[in-house]
């Protein structure tokens, strides 16, 4: 199964949530279309026909990269190169 890049995933994410306020703020006929464009592109990208769905899935997928960043060599500035001895 493909992952979705995790840049990606929030990029789509915060730009969801910035169209939701604008249109929670009574401008929804100005972002109308964009939010209907961002949901249908967070719903494919996450593998979801529902936004509630694919908000979970992308919220977890960046949970876990956060974990998985910190357990990297390059997190603890070992580069995942051997050392030579």
């Amino acid at each position: 199964m493909l992952v979705p890049d995790p840049k990606v995933v929030r990029h789509l994410l915060t730009r969801y949530a910035t169209l939701r306020i604008a249109q929670a703020e009574g401008r929804a006929a100005a972002v109308a279309g964009e939010l209907a464009d961002v949901t249908r592109g967070l719903c494919a990208t996450m593998g979801t026909t529902s936004i509630h769905d694919a908000v979970a899935r992308a919220d977890d997928l960046l949970a876990r990269a956060r974990t998985d960043l910190r357990r990297s060599p390059e997190a603890d500035g070992e580069g995942g190169l051997p050392l030579a001895v």
